[in-house]
């Protein structure tokens, strides 16, 4: 069996898990990945790129597909229509295998997975698209950006078109990936000696002092950064909590959904050793997750707590100096590392997820101390989960917008600041797409 070969039957299997089965990509891949260790990186990068490729530009596939096929997608067989769609993006977006190849390999594992008698069917479709595929034209931006139109809609209404393609742009490039640095464990420089030590290209922000920019390297559990707790995965927009909180030495912070436990450990190091973080989450799985993060980065004022955010813990009322709520949501900001969002997503999930969040806000609110903040976030971009919910939190209880200007660093400027929060977009501002207000009690 050829090394490709290999390669593209573990992207098969992946997709189809992902794409037949309703999969997690982000998930599906990195279980893959972590099982097939013992392949070397060229490998390991292939699949990835193969498998996050064919889910993030699925709309434009099928279209392509259905140009160039009599049976359409809607009624190929699971196996056949994955393969289809896999070489489909290699011979639209991978340049470095050529299109002769494509088209075999996917014979091969037509033929591999019993379906010798469809291996011309594959064979006829793949060459057609090759020969043709310099003149193909896009009808519409759901097709040519691969997103459902009900939100390209809501998102050209809502930023305006310029603003809108922008978002949808920066979704289909490649994210580096962002760290932050614990500065309580390491210095920066010694932080990025140990990178660059191996073989990491390690590039500053420039917006946020601890965050990293990271290429070039194979697995993160590789990483002796990584493994002595130097560093914690989490994009420079969700940093931007710890830094509205501002957190002061000996406060009690409670955390109230905090899986994987990336902006409570950014606290607890801002707390140097003093106070405590409770971070808290919905199960016993969440909460092993924080745990984990918490021990390779060795930590000793955090500790975890399973704990339901819809239920009232009345021994916590009033008796935070800070409350996070980064609560459940849409994730439309995060397409770019979380391409399936945009298609399992409805209209009326992003209503629903609003109501839950106010029932979360409304619960949490009270564990705030008098002259006490809450810091709110969402990973979405969308005024029905993020401005709406704002401006109802401020009828409904005893609090006051608190002025964000300059807080994020000088770089980032709103008009909203002055009244307490900010939208980020992906492709507008260097980060994911993040919403973030912050509150305090009266």
């Amino acid at each position: 069996m050829t090394k490709e070969t290999d390669s593209r039957e573990i992207a098969l299997d992946i997709l189809t898990e992902i794409l037949e089965r309703s999969g997690y990509s982000h998930i599906i891949l990195r279980q893959a990945l972590n099982k097939y260790q013992y392949l070397d990186k060229p490998e390991r990068a292939f699949i990835s790129r193969i498998t996050e490729g064919t889910v993030e530009y699925l709309l434009q596939i099928d279209y392509v597909i259905d140009s160039f096929s009599n049976t359409k997608v809607k009624k190929m067989k699971p196996v056949i229509r994955t393969i289809l769609r896999m070489s489909v993006y290699q011979l639209l977006y991978m340049d470095r295998v050529p299109d002769s190849a494509v088209c075999n390999e996917a014979v091969k594992l037509a033929v591999k997975r019993k379906f010798t008698g469809l291996k011309g069917f594959v064979n006829g479709v793949l060459r057609n698209i090759s020969r043709n595929k310099e003149r193909l034209s896009w009808p519409n931006d759901s097709v040519r950006y691969s997103m459902p139109d009900w939100i390209i809609s809501m998102w050209k209404e809502t930023y305006g078109e310029e603003t809108a393609v922008t978002i949808m742009e920066s979704f289909l490039k490649n994210s580096k990936t962002t760290v932050r640095c614990n500065f309580a464990r390491a210095s920066k420089e010694e932080i990025i000696k140990s990178l660059q030590g191996q073989g990491v290209t390690v590039t500053e922000s420039g917006i946020s002092e601890g965050v990293l920019y990271l290429e070039n390297y194979d697995y993160l559990e590789g990483l002796d950064a990584f493994n002595h707790g130097f560093i914690q995965v989490q994009d420079l927009s969700s940093t931007f909590v710890g830094e509205a909180a501002e957190p002061k030495e000996g406060d009690y912070v409670i955390d109230v959904c905090g899986a994987p436990g990336g902006k409570s450990i950014h606290i607890a190091d801002k707390l140097h050793g003093t106070g405590m973080v409770e971070v808290r989450d919905l199960s016993q799985y969440k909460v092993s997750l924080i745990d984990e993060n918490i021990a390779r980065c060795g930590f000793k004022n955090i500790r975890t707590k399973v704990q339901d955010a819809l239920v009232s813990d009345q021994e916590s009322i009033e008796k935070a100096d800070i409350v996070i709520a980064d609560l459940p949501c849409s994730g439309l900001g995060i397409i770019g590392r979380k391409p399936d969002i945009k298609y399992r997503l409805r209209p009326e999930d992003i209503v629903s997820l609003s109501s839950l969040q106010r029932e979360i806000l409304s619960v949490v609110q009270s564990y705030v101390k008098p002259g006490g903040r809450l810091v709110f976030s969402t990973c979405t971009i969308n005024k029905t989960e993020n401005e709406e919910n704002v401006k109802w939190f401020l009828e409904q209880f005893p609090f006051d917008s608190i002025d964000l200007t300059g807080k994020l660093g000088d770089q980032l400027t709103s008009d909203t600041m002055k009244h307490g929060y900010i939208q980020l977009l992906p492709g507008i501002h260097p980060c994911d797409g993040f919403f973030l207000s912050a509150f305090i009690k009266r």
